[in-house]
């Protein structure tokens, strides 16, 4: 139950479902790329994309100095839908 509570968490927000879509387009992305297409600080930009990674939405990967992130491909069916709404 608290894993359910935990997606749901982290999805019940804007500017998350925001980072989903882009993320969804554009594959991967930097926090900053991120912060610019959302219009947000880079500081609550890499807080909403932690939000999302420790709900098991994200993937990241360090790339020199940069963090990469992307979808995960082992989202549950229902989220999938959701997923497929924003």
């Amino acid at each position: 139950m608290k894993e359910l509570e935990k997606k749901l968490k982290a999805i019940a927000n804007l500017r998350r479902l925001q980072i989903l879509k882009y993320l969804k387009s554009q594959r991967e992305a930097t926090v900053q790329e991120v912060a610019g297409q959302i219009h947000l600080s880079f500081k609550a930009t890499s807080r909403h994309l932690r939000s999302l990674f420790l709900a098991d939405f994200l993937e990241r990967e360090q790339r020199g100095i940069y963090v990469y992130y992307r979808l995960t491909k082992n989202v549950p069916p229902a989220f999938k839908l959701i997923l497929t709404r924003v």
